[in-house]
């Protein structure tokens, strides 16, 4: 291996907003360029002179890996790996680490947030205020949508991994009851739940598993029709579980109590996408935000500082391949 230690990161505006600290990571490397964004037609001849390719979203190819010899790392600034050609890093000795484990606070966070936007009908009454009915109205408040206490509620939690058993622990403090539903492809585990059993249980489902074959449209139109028609159902997973067409069809019949989600199957959704329609009631979106506070990204870059330290002194941590 070279003892060179150039590194290029492709796509470091998708990471740091100018608020964070890159010292530790710029500190591993003789080189280190950092580029806001990087189109397809300049990823090789980024790469060619650098020894680590440090990405987020952008695509690392076959064709890439066989045109820059000196490449030996890919560091992944994200967990999923899906644009990083694994098979082809493999063939050239190529090793890919990712970081893991970064945005658990921040996302179990932005999870509670959602149940309890729904549970409180936060975008309900902030709408009717800024239309004036509030203002307007008889007496001193506006009740005219239902709130529900999460004390006492169900919630039912689909991949109780570190994510999943934090969510857990905050809906838990609110005094809701737990359960785990069995993930399909999975061993089966005691006091899990298949999905047939969990759905007409829960006041609310919450998804934290990752898109696979096996996942793919695991909630779609039959098992929206099990839930309770006042439930809830929250994605800051992937994606492409949820068939949103099918859970945009329920919630304009007005089966659900509401939705949220922080994933679209495309993003970001230029080519449009059903939950982005203007006439679906109880359903709030947010831009894949979920993972994005400061002490995550922060989080980022100390684990792709750890990651660049180990494999340069032998011991390679995180790896995907």
């Amino acid at each position: 291996m070279s003892s060179a230690r150039r590194a290029a990161f492709l796509d470091y505006a998708s990471l740091d907003l100018g608020d964070l600290d890159p010292a530790p990571l710029k500190a591993v490397f003789s080189e280190f360029q950092a580029y806001p964004a990087t189109a397809p037609e300049q990823i090789i001849e980024r790469l060619q002179a650098v020894e680590v390719a440090i990405v987020n979203k952008v695509r690392l190819t076959a064709e890439c890996f066989a045109a820059c010899p000196s490449l030996k790392l890919v560091l992944v600034s994200a967990t999923g790996t899906n644009n990083v050609d694994l098979d082809a890093a493999h063939q050239q000795g190529i090793t890919v680490c990712n970081c893991q484990g970064y945005g658990t606070p921040s996302v179990a966070q932005h999870t509670l947030t959602l149940l309890l936007a729904l549970a409180t009908r936060l975008p309900d009454y902030q709408r009717d205020i800024q239309a004036g009915r509030w203002q307007a109205a008889s007496q001193f408040c506006l009740l005219d949508y239902p709130v529900m206490e999460l004390e006492g509620k169900t919630l039912g939690i689909l991949g109780h991994g570190e994510l999943g058993s934090a969510v857990a622990r905050l809906a838990e403090a609110f005094g809701m009851r737990i359960l785990l539903g069995q993930l399909p492809g999975r061993p089966l585990r005691k006091g899990y739940l298949s999905l047939e059993e969990l759905l007409p249980q829960v006041d609310a489902l919450s998804l934290h598993c990752p898109l696979t074959d096996a996942t793919r449209n695991l909630i779609d139109a039959p098992q929206l029709a099990a839930m309770k028609p006042t439930a809830f159902l929250i994605n800051t997973a992937r994606g492409g579980i949820v068939n949103e067409q099918a859970l945009a069809d329920c919630l304009r019949s007005g089966h659900l109590g509401g939705a949220a989600t922080d994933v679209l199957t495309q993003e970001p959704p230029k080519d449009g996408n059903p939950l982005l329609a203007h006439d679906i009631p109880r359903l709030i979106v947010t831009p894949h935000s979920a993972w994005g506070s400061r002490e995550a990204r922060q989080r980022i870059i100390g684990q792709l500082t750890e990651n660049a330290t180990a494999f340069f002194a032998g011991a390679p941590t995180r790896t995907v391949c």
